[in-house]
This record gives structure tokens, C-alpha cells and sequence, in this order.
């Protein structure tokens, strides 16, 4: 038997679902062609070239697959149809296939719009989050987080990694304290509503 979900699980779902889907800078110009986490959150840039210029971008959460086709309804109700291709580049906490595309999940989606309306993507990033967060709680595979009055639990990885006051990223989380304002990037996991850890940056 199921648990029923508390107030604040339901409360938690709802803002991850909304960071997923609705909450980030989608990639712009200056990122085209790149695939890495930071790419969803460039800022754009002008260009004045003609293929920069008919790229078409697409967030929302996925509610169908049919086959190689996404049906994606927006953060605002609107509707997309997002097609993947064998050219296609799917970030997932890494750059992964589209067989670890789910129903359920959110996504940004970077392409060419098609005649019929549907975007041929090059790129998407699936759940991806960007958060600033406090630490309230470290232990051995997690981090306990939260934002504002969202309580968040953010899985380590073997990869995880941290940057402490603007040095490079390191494997070294011992560093991480309780208490510190920390910037999260990683992937939502609708399952159970905690954040596959990509990168914590601390002391900016």
C-alpha cells in the first residue's frame, strides 16, 4: 500500500516541477551548439546568422511518446511536439540516449521548427535544475538542501562535483559545510523528487 504524500512532498513535487520545466533561461544563441549543463542557462545573444536566427527552443513536461516524437505541454499550456533524431544530443545528469527519455519528465529542447510545426531537435536537457540553495544536513550520499521553504534532497554521484569561491571543480565535497549558501545544478528525478547532484558551487 501506498503512503499517501504528505502537504509538503506535494509542495516539493510542484516546485521541482516547476524548476524542470518553467524556471531556467532556455539556451540561447551563444550556447548553440553546445550540450553541457551550463548551455541550457546562457544567456542569448544577438546574431545575425540566418541558422542561429530560425532556431526554435521548447520547455514544458513530456506527457506522450510515440516512438522518436515527444508530446510536451508547455509551462503556459501550450503544446509541443518535439522530434528526436539520431542527430539529436540528450543531456540527462550527462549526455546520454533518448531510450532514458520518460513520460513525466520535464525538458528544454533546442531545433528547427518543421513545416508541420513539429521542432527537429539537436539538443535537449531532460529535468535539468539550477538552484540557489542553503545546506541543512550532509551525509554520505545526499545533501539536504532547501530553498526557501522547500525542503530538497540532492543525491550525490560519483562524479558530483564542487567548486569552492570560484576555484575549479573538484571530487572533494568534505569542504561542503552546513549552513552555506550553495548553487545546485543537476537533474530532477520525478520518482521521488530529489536532485541527481551535478555540481554544488559554494562562496561565490
Amino acid at each position: 500500500m501506498t503512503a499517501p504524500r504528505t502537504t509538503a512532498s506535494v509542495g516539493r513535487r510542484a516546485f521541482l516541477t516547476s524548476a524542470a520545466v518553467g524556471g531556467a533561461t532556455i539556451v540561447g544563441a551563444s550556447a548553440l551548439g553546445a550540450l553541457d549543463a551550463d548551455a541550457a542557462f546562457a544567456q542569448p545573444t544577438p546574431s545575425l546568422d540566418p541558422a542561429i536566427a530560425q532556431t526554435s527552443f521548447a520547455e514544458g513536461r513530456i506527457n506522450a511518446i510515440r516512438g522518436t516524437l515527444l508530446h510536451v505541454t508547455g509551462s503556459r499550456g501550450e503544446r509541443h511536439r518535439i522530434q528526436l533524431t539520431n542527430a539529436t544530443s540528450i543531456w540527462k545528469v550527462r549526455p546520454t540516449t533518448a531510450d532514458a527519455v520518460e513520460v513525466g519528465d520535464g525538458l528544454y529542447a533546442r531545433g528547427v521548427e518543421m513545416p508541420d510545426g513539429t521542432i527537429a531537435a539537436d539538443a535537449v536537457w531532460v529535468n535539468i535544475v539550477n538552484l540557489y540553495t542553503t545546506i541543512r544536513g550532509i551525509q554520505r550520499d545526499r545533501i539536504h538542501l532547501s530553498h526557501g521553504n522547500h525542503e530538497l534532497v540532492g543525491r550525490t554521484l560519483p562524479d558530483t562535483a564542487a567548486s569552492y569561491a570560484g576555484s575549479a571543480l573538484t571530487s572533494d565535497l568534505s569542504r561542503l559545510r552546513i549552513g552555506q549558501p550553495a548553487q545546485v545544478l543537476g537533474a530532477w528525478r520525478p520518482a521521488d523528487d530529489s536532485i541527481d547532484l551535478v555540481r554544488v558551487t559554494v562562496g561565490h
